[in-house]
């Protein structure tokens, strides 16, 4: 070791705990800040208003001539970070606004957000703290003003990812005007409360993530008791976290292909739901109408997770 390398060593060592904290917290580095800044999609940060909050919130804006549906997309427990900024805009490249509520608004120093928290630590804590009626109220705030702009076709769509994969399944038991319903490993809402869900509910999960794999074949039978579609995949020998892990520069190979595949598969239902309708009977069988489907009921896969539209199958 040379004498610089050994006094930056020591340097690292010797910082304060609060010093130490004060270190970016964003774990995807700047790989996915130099992505994000080769875009010429137009991005903006809107304050919206949510009771006596105000929410900081990315909206990333296609390049199309025609108006677009609505994506809400949840943050992981990492906040809003530079991955969850790229992730919005590579959606909406693909033709779809896309809304990113910074959840940690007015949580950190001098009533700032997710960059204000102090380090990694911090953020997760924070997020853990969240009221989850605040989350709901929230979540309904920043959806109502996506699907109010005038580039909206009226069209909205929720994903989440990790601790925001969660999230987007309780927000599918809660909001009825959802058009799909998209949960990156994240658990499932109480199976009491699976009965409210009147849209399309898609799974995407890691294989080598017992934590919330072991939660599936469960939620597959508390769905289909409700009547409900529930569609889990699970990708082989990929992690939690695959879709952040999948894209960082040195991503596993079972990571990397993970995220390849499920960002087909996100596109391809996004796709599919754009045109089609939803109404539920009333028995609460939730029945799908228009391209590419049937127009019969659709119930919870009795399968286990396993491989679909594809050759393969947070924190």
């Amino acid at each position: 070791m040379t004498r610089r390398a050994l006094v930056l060593l020591l340097a690292t060592l010797a910082l304060t705990p609060f010093a130490r904290a004060q270190m970016p917290h964003d774990s995807s580095g700047d790989w996915a800040k130099a992505k994000l800044e080769q875009s010429t999609r137009h991005r903006e940060y809107v304050p919206i208003k949510s009771g006596a909050r105000t929410l900081n919130t990315l909206v990333i804006y296609p390049e199309t001539k025609d108006k677009a549906p609505v994506v809400l997309l949840i943050h992981e427990i990492f906040g809003l970070s530079n991955w969850m900024k790229l992730q919005a805009d590579e959606l909406a490249a693909e033709g779809f606004i896309v809304v990113v509520p910074d959840l940690l608004s007015g949580e950190g120093t001098d009533g700032g957000g997710t960059d204000s928290m102090g380090g990694q630590d911090n953020v997760v804590q924070a997020i853990m703290k969240l009221d989850p009626a605040q989350v709901l109220t929230d979540l309904d705030a920043v959806s109502d003003y996506g699907k109010s702009l005038p580039s909206a076709n009226g069209k909205l769509f929720v994903a989440g990812f990790c601790w925001g994969g969660g999230k987007s399944f309780s927000f599918a038991t809660h909001r009825h005007d959802l058009s799909a319903a998209f949960v990156f490993y994240g658990p499932p809402p109480p199976a009491l409360d699976m009965v409210a869900i009147n849209t399309p509910v898609y799974g995407f999960y890691g294989g080598n993530d017992n934590r919330i794999g072991a939660t599936i074949p469960q939620t597959i039978t508390d769905m289909k008791a409700a009547h409900k579609f529930y569609e889990p995949v699970t990708y082989p020998n990929a992690g939690h976290g695959f879709m952040r892990a999948g894209q960082a520069p040195d991503a596993k190979p079972a990571d990397q292909q993970a995220f390849s595949q499920a960002f087909a598969r996100l596109l391809l239902q996004l796709r599919a739901h754009e045109h089609s309708r939803a109404h539920t009977t009333s028995h609460g069988q939730l029945l799908l109408n228009g391209p590419k489907r049937t127009g019969k009921p659709v119930y919870a896969s009795s399968r286990p997770p396993a491989a679909q539209c594809h050759d393969a199958a947070g924190m």
